[in-house]
């Protein structure tokens, strides 16, 4: 499944690296990145693939708001196909 992952967060050393650690660890594939600083806050918006992760969805959710909660940032998961219905005209 393809997911998109938003990142938000006072900007400092080590976000990209603590972000994409996590989805590592949990076979979270990184399928496209995309990030910008907007004064003193740093913004990243990833497309992922979950397909080889054995974690379930609901549970990444979770997990990556408790790894956000630990680091500082507010670190949110949804499904691709929801992302693209709720952006769509």
């Amino acid at each position: 499944m393809n997911v998109i992952i938003s990142v938000i967060g006072k900007d400092r050393v080590g976000i990209i690296r603590d972000v994409s650690t996590f989805l590592a660890d949990l076979d979270v594939n990184i399928v496209d990145i995309s990030q910008t600083l907007m004064g003193e806050y740093f913004t990243m918006i990833m497309r992922a693939n979950t397909e080889k992760s054995s974690m379930p969805i609901d549970k990444l959710i979770v997990a990556l708001r408790e790894k956000g909660e630990k680091v500082g940032l507010d670190i949110n998961l949804r499904s691709e196909e929801i992302f693209n219905a709720m952006h769509r005209i």
